[in-house]
């Protein structure tokens, strides 16, 4: 085991994956000579040549359109969108061919894709560098959506990305790829620890695409989350005194609802937490599901902490980034409630 970051640990799954296996190769802007503007490529390019470590022109589509030409013809690409506000260029690549490859040719063909796209604000990146887009995506039938919250799922969920034969939608939340990223000093968000670094194994392993993990068991409310919102989430836990259990989803499609459902059932208290959107964003599908599956045993009404509805804004990154002080009030809320 070694002590990795997120960027650590995503640049050691490539590696794994690219050593076992000669018919993966990871493309996109900057991925090769410059080893990623974040790093995760980061001595590829020298290891395994330009022809497995690509760099491609600025054009999301055209990267996406080669991607799927080159896995239906056996091999296995990774695709880097460097930034996921990026993404929206290769959206029609993505939904109207990546996904719906298998299904049009009634399982004669398939494209074993994997895009990578750091997601999330917290960086100061303003609207067109901080957006999280992935209800999008888990609204596409064909598609697997993922989005980890540690370096040790991120490395293990990146290796059974690119080694599942349907297309893969991997989400990397930035703001806490190398740890804590203090803007503006606000003391909400210094409050919380990223746990930048955590045990990896440096070798080959695979966690199950489709399968939440428990973070911390509770018996008063659930909160439901992913990616960065999972350490705020913890930390607003601890800060409230709540014994809540926090379930960090991992995997937005396949979703694993047993997992909450039975949380729900139990605790008959839910909150659902991202940093996307509110209108329309992935919480509204779990406030659906876990009515749906869990209406008979719910006490209190399903509360919500999301993002605004307004692009990502830059001189008010904090106030638009869901805190534990807006976490707290809403698990206060659904306990006060009988």
């Amino acid at each position: 085991m070694a002590k990795m970051t997120m960027v650590q640990a995503i640049n050691s799954a490539l590696d794994c994956t690219m050593a076992k296996d000669p018919n993966v190769f990871v493309m996109g802007q900057d991925v090769g000579y410059f080893g990623g503007v974040f790093r995760c490529t980061e001595g590829l390019y020298k290891k395994y040549g330009a022809h497995r470590a690509i760099d491609a022109p600025i054009a999301e589509g055209g990267i996406v359109a080669a991607a799927i030409g080159m896995g239906v013809n056996g091999l296995r690409p990774v695709v880097e969108m460097q930034f996921a506000d990026y993404i929206y260029p290769a959206i029609d690549q993505i939904i109207s061919e990546l996904a719906r490859l298998r299904h049009r040719s009634g399982g004669e063909y398939w494209a074993p894709v994997t895009v990578r796209a750091p997601c999330g604000g917290g960086i100061r990146g303003g609207q067109t560098h901080s957006q999280s887009p992935e209800g999008i995506f888990t609204h596409v039938c064909g598609l697997k959506t993922i989005m980890p919250a540690t370096p040790y799922d991120a490395k293990g969920l990146l290796i059974s990305a690119i080694e599942d034969d349907d297309p893969v939608i991997f989400f990397e939340p930035k703001r806490i790829y190398n740890g804590p990223f203090y803007g503006h000093g606000s003391v909400d968000q210094k409050s919380w620890n990223a746990h930048p670094a955590g045990e990896v194994p440096e070798g080959h392993y695979t966690i199950p695409i489709g399968k939440a993990s428990i973070w911390q068991e509770g018996s008063d409310v659930t909160v439901l989350t992913y990616g960065t919102m999972v350490h705020v989430a913890e930390a607003a836990i601890k800060a409230s005194g709540i014994n809540a259990e926090l379930i960090d989803l991992r995997s937005l499609l396949p979703l694993d609802t047993e997992t909450i459902t039975a949380s729900v059932a139990k605790t008959g208290r839910c909150v659902i937490i991202h940093e996307a959107t509110r209108t329309s964003g992935f919480g509204a599908e779990l406030v659906a599901e876990v009515q749906e599956a869990c209406f008979w045993h719910l006490k209190a009404p399903i509360e919500r902490v999301t993002g605004w509805d307004t692009p990502y804004p830059h001189a008010f990154e904090w106030e638009y980034f869901p805190s534990q002080t807006r976490i707290i009030e809403a698990l206060q809320r659904t306990l006060e409630t009988n």
